[in-house]
């Protein structure tokens, strides 16, 4: 019966991996949703993961390039990573091997406020922090801010 199990459980997370990657957390989630046995859906993951199926890696790497191509920054897509289930260190590594560039967050930041205000400069404080809020909002840092809107 177990053995059953295992193999219903092993398909189902075949079956969610094949449309898209999860990680580890959220695919453990979504399976304990429908299968009950925590020690075996912990014994199919971990044998996924072995097998290079799921990879908390891979996931965070195609996230993270998700989430920079629709113009998040990095502080946001880090909470995201964490409330995901990834870890400080897989998310700094995933970070590098993306290799986003500062100044590529510093162009995007650039795109988005030139989208979002049509090119407009802040005329005044109150227009400033609007345009402040929006890219904190979006996830990029008090530096990259500064750096997009001048200090003035």
């Amino acid at each position: 019966m177990t053995t059953d199990l295992a193999e219903t459980i092993r398909r189902a997370a075949l079956a969610l991996l094949a449309r898209r990657d999860y990680s580890t957390q959220v695919l453990f989630q979504k399976l304990m949703m429908k299968h009950h046995a925590k020690e075996i859906v912990e014994t199919v993951l971990q044998q996924l993961t072995a097998s290079g199926y799921l990879s908390d890696l891979r996931f965070a790497e195609h996230y993270i390039h998700a989430k920079y191509k629709k113009g998040h920054g990095p502080l946001r897509i880090k909470f995201e990573l964490q409330q995901q289930g990834i870890s400080q260190e897989m998310i700094a590594e995933a970070l590098k091997i993306t290799d986003n560039a500062a100044d590529d967050w510093l162009a995007t930041a650039r795109s988005l406020l030139q989208k979002h205000f049509k090119g407009k400069r802040p005329k005044d404080f109150r227009e400033k922090a609007k345009q402040m809020r929006f890219l904190q909002y979006r996830g990029f840092t008090a530096e990259q801010i500064a750096t997009v809107l001048g200090k003035e």
